[in-house]
């Protein structure tokens, strides 16, 4: 039999038949079409090729180091490929721009720090972090005040009445103008009604190295920077931002600010914050597969012996609870950068122009009309 009659040696029908069963085949391929999308089938498969972490600053810094732990891990318990670059400035708006031009297919990750709360802010980009993105915590870094041991100042009181005598005369370190220290600095300045001198250096390690030397009254910078210093009698903690005493076995406790200022308590731990950030619209299976690695990462040993040896905080948090996070901190941040703008010495945005509430009515404000959570 030849090949052109075997292709057309169908039972004959009629043409009204041929069409019945032409627009039932022509229907199914639709129905198909509409019950699987390009983006699920992605998901399905997800991940098959090597994932992209972008970093927001520096290789070798302390956001840059935690993520390269954290995605090591989470590499290692996966099998996934993750690669990670680095592409610092203007406080993760680079990042920031760079990220939001790719797919958001569960491939390019941004490596954040504190909910990138600093980009819109200082008018880096209008991305919004519970609008735009899905973020997922690992821990925060607590912010300090510390002094060398001949110091007058024994507490924080002490400075805060020294402060008041002798306005912005008393000096404190910090990592650099409009930075994470200078604005944890600056938020509890401002609950205290005081007014220091601050003094920016180039990174946290020159700040404590500043204040070792005695070029400033305290020492500003976080828990992490200062801790070996405390251990070795070279460096007396005052302060430390979270939300409770720090025991450091043979040398006491570090105490919360909040002891002092309670006014600060619903804030608290005022921090460092180590994230990871998916474009949101990333289908929800992929995100539910990270956020599933990211929390078996965040109990790896490397990690957790990281976060013993430095003082930090394992705080794991997704979905709505870290989207409002987000909210919060940023709202601070923009609440204070407003009234020290002069400190910062750039145009800032405050709360009204982004849309925040003040912080003290933060809780009555969220969830700002229209948002709509992503994960549970």
């Amino acid at each position: 039999m030849s090949e052109e009659k075997s292709m057309t040696s169908l039972p004959e029908t009629s043409d009204m038949s041929r069409r019945q069963f032409m627009g039932a085949a022509a229907g199914a391929a639709a129905a198909t079409q509409l019950v699987i999308t390009p983006g699920e089938a992605d998901a399905a498969g997800w991940p098959n090729r090597p994932i992209t972490t972008v970093v927001m600053y520096g290789a070798g810094g302390g956001t840059d180091t935690m993520l390269r732990v954290l995605t090591g891990a989470m590499a290692k318990n996966t099998g996934w490929k993750i690669n990670v670059i680095n592409k610092p400035g203007a406080v993760g708006g680079v990042a920031t721009r760079f990220m939001l031009n790719k797919p958001a297919n569960g491939y390019w990750w941004l490596g954040a720090a504190n909910y990138n709360k600093f980009v819109r802010v200082m008018g880096h980009s209008d991305s919004v972090a519970w609008r735009d993105w899905q973020y997922f915590q690992g821990g925060n870094s607590l912010g300090s005040w510390s002094v060398r041991p001949g110091s007058p100042y024994k507490t924080l009181e002490d400075v805060i009445d020294a402060a008041k005598k002798r306005p912005g005369k008393v000096s404190i370190s910090t990592s650099g103008v409009g930075g994470l220290w200078h604005e944890l600095a600056a938020i509890v300045a401002l609950e205290a009604g005081i007014e220091l001198k601050f003094v920016p250096y180039k990174g946290g390690k020159p700040a404590t190295l500043a204040g070792l030397q005695g070029e400033v009254d305290i020492t500003g910078g976080g828990v992490h920077e200062h801790i070996e210093f405390i251990r070795a009698g070279k460096l007396r903690n005052l302060q430390q931002t979270g939300k409770n005493d720090i025991d450091v076995p043979g040398h006491g406790k570090l105490r919360s600010v909040g002891n002092v200022l309670p006014g600060l308590k619903p804030l608290l731990p005022l921090s460092g914050i180590y994230n990871l950030a998916v474009k949101r619209d990333t289908p929800i299976e992929v995100l539910n597969k990270i956020k599933d690695a990211w929390i078996e990462a965040t109990k790896d040993k490397k990690f957790l012996g990281i976060v013993k040896r430095k003082y930090f905080e394992v705080d794991v948090r997704w979905g709505q609870e870290a989207d409002r996070r987000a909210a919060q901190v940023e709202c601070v941040t923009a609440s204070t950068f407003v009234k020290v703008q002069k400190l910062i010495g750039k145009k800032v945005r405050g709360p009204k122009e982004l849309g925040l509430p003040d912080p003290k009515d933060f809780g009555s404000w969220w969830p700002p009309k229209g948002y709509k959570p992503r994960m549970s």
